[in-house]
């Protein structure tokens, strides 16, 4: 990973400058493994944001606000009562380990002065975060490990705190070039160089490494076996400079860009293997991080918090398709109703040539104009009057079900839209705030039940809102509930409606205020409607539109169900918004 020990060396330095000495304000924990600690020191306040998520574990000044859930989590409110007020005194680094110790000095209960820590450990899945106590005890941690998870290190409250296993590396703060030179040589095995470094030096991530081969192999790839004087020459002049900039902290936060210009690495020192123009310096290395992870950690707290009703939904779709599936069986069966019928008919038209006890009966179709032969099955325990009266049931049985599946098919086919169109809201969701709308509307459809009592219902997000070239605005809806006030309440009737077309997606509207719409800004509109739909992925999508006079909703039904008439259709690709 590229936060390596190195990388994590010039964070401290960066917390160091800001927040030693400064006092613990607020403590907030907007998901399961992150913490936020608003810090007040001479520089203001600022916020430090401390993350367990195995796909983006970090420590770092942050200048985003994440959403908080409504009621803190145990550990955050254990964290409030003993380490609100406290004061940061010293930030400590084992060596290059991944792994700093905040420690505070606060007061307990009785006004004594007391230490505590923040073990922040950085380790991909095993990341944690470890509040202690002054004698190295620990109160809680955002991941407790017990003896089912692990026998090595167990992380329980009341236990010792201990580090975390040290490998059998060379530490580049007591160990110099040549060390590491001789002893990525002694190395038995013929290795790729950039592996032989990654597993002989302490606090260096892979790219570092593969930069390490890069350069001393001028740009071809290396093996151990291939060290030469020059290589070796030029492997020792690249290590000097990052053992330097390591003790020092004299490195400098670079990004690295993919083709797409999409980040895809961070490190402490300019980066050439990608070739020319795909690293970019940032102004600190706390705000890299923050950058870097920031929309990731949005979109992970969102997915985790809409995983109940991604599954809810996922399954309720399922049983309506298996649903819709067996009563069209059924309605095809119904087909056959006018043979029931017919063979009713037949019969009763034949009563005088038949007697009880027969098996079956041949008599003339005269429902086919060349009279052809026809064989009925009877039951020889009836009658010929009542094995007539008894095809007359089957055949309004048939013709009963065949009205009765046409309705529930259809009812089935509504409801599938209906949850088609929410998992498409769920699927876009950005914040716990649109999460808690959708849940809410599931809740008045009764696919849910509302938790606990009833609380104060929070202000409505507004719809998204975007400006075309020509300054006309144009308003998209985030979900259901959100797509019906817009369309039927807050938009004027000669406003531009538009969705797409048969596609599950949000309502979009160009607000005319009496004006002529151009071209221009209905192209755009309907690509933000096609960007806001299902089949944002596709290249073309069809997106209807007309006047909002011409669209109108139902009774009873679903929220963002509505029909409209009038309408024309454009083919668009989705705006990348």
């Amino acid at each position: 990973m590229a936060l390596d020990g190195v990388f994590l060396r010039h964070i401290k330095k960066e917390l160091e400058e800001n927040l030693l000495n400064g006092k613990v304000d607020k403590i907030y924990q907007p998901s399961k493994d992150v913490i936020i600690l608003s810090m007040r020191s001479r520089e203001g306040v600022k916020k430090l944001l401390l993350s367990a998520r195995a796909d983006s574990p970090r420590i770092n000044i942050t200048s985003f606000s994440p959403e908080n859930p409504k009621v803190p989590p145990m550990l955050c409110m254990l964290l409030r009562k003993r380490l609100s007020g406290a004061r940061l005194r010293a930030i400590k680094q084992p060596e290059l380990e991944r792994l700093l110790m905040l420690e505070f000095e606060g007061t307990n209960e009785l006004g004594d002065t007391v230490m505590m820590s923040l073990a922040v450990e950085i380790m991909g899945q095993y990341s944690n975060i470890i509040f202690i106590d002054g004698d190295g005890m620990i109160i809680d941690a955002v991941k407790r490990v017990d003896m089912s998870m692990s026998s090595q290190r167990l992380v329980l409250p009341n236990m010792k705190y201990e580090f975390p296993p040290k490998q059998s590396k060379l530490c580049m703060l007591e160990y110099g070039a040549d060390d590491i030179i001789d002893s990525v040589k002694s190395i038995s095995k013929n290795m790729p160089l950039s592996k032989a470094l990654l597993a002989t030096v302490q606090g260096i991530s892979p790219i570092i490494c593969r930069e390490w081969e890069h350069l001393s192999g001028h740009g071809r790839d290396l093996y151990t076996s291939e060290l030469d004087e020059e290589s070796i020459s030029r492997l020792r002049f690249f290590l000097k400079r990052t053992i330097n900039s390591a003790r020092d902290c004299t490195g400098e936060p670079y990004i690295i860009i993919d083709n797409n210009k999409k980040p895809i690495d961070f490190t402490f020192e300019y980066i050439q293997q990608y070739g020319t123009g795909r690293s970019f310096k940032e102004n600190s290395f706390c705000e890299l991080l923050d950058r870097y992870y920031a929309k990731r950690d949005m979109m992970e707290t969102v997915r985790q918090k809409s995983d109940d009703l991604n599954r809810l939904l996922s399954n309720t779709a399922s049983r309506l398709i298996k649903k819709i599936y067996l009563q069209n069986e059924e309605l095809a069966a119904c087909a056959d109703r006018e043979y029931f019928r017919i063979c009713g008919d037949l019969i009763q038209a034949n009563l005088y040539r038949l007697e009880k006890g027969l098996s079956e009966c041949e008599v003339e179709n005269y429902y086919d104009e060349n009279l052809s032969k026809i064989k009925i099955p009877l039951d020889c325990a009836l009658s010929p009057s009542a094995n007539s009266q008894k095809y007359y049931k089957k055949y309004q049985k048939a013709k009963t079900a065949e009205q009765v599946l046409k309705i529930q098919i259809e009812k089935a086919e509504t409801e599938l839209d209906y949850i088609s169109s929410v998992l498409d809201s769920l699927s876009r969701a950005e914040s716990v705030r649109e999460l808690d709308e959708i849940r809410q509307e599931l809740a008045e459809q009764g696919y849910i039940k509302s938790k606990g009592k009833k609380q104060k219902p929070e202000n409505a997000l507004p719809p998204l809102e975007f400006v075309s070239k020509t300054g006309f605005k144009i308003l998209v809806g985030r979900n259901n509930r959100q797509n019906d006030k817009l369309t039927l309440k807050y938009a004027n009737k000669n406003d531009i409606w538009l969705h797409a077309k048969d596609i599950p997606g949000s309502h979009t509207v160009i607000i005319t205020d009496g004006k002529e719409v151009d071209e221009e800004t209905l192209v755009y509109a309907a690509e933000l409607a096609a960007a806001h739909c299902k089949a944002r992925n596709s290249n073309k999508v069809p997106v209807d539109y007309t006047k909002i006079r011409y669209v109108s909703k139902p009774q009873g039904a679903k929220p963002g169900m509505v029909i409209y008439i009038n309408q024309k259709t454009l083919f668009v690709a989705p705006k990348n918004v």
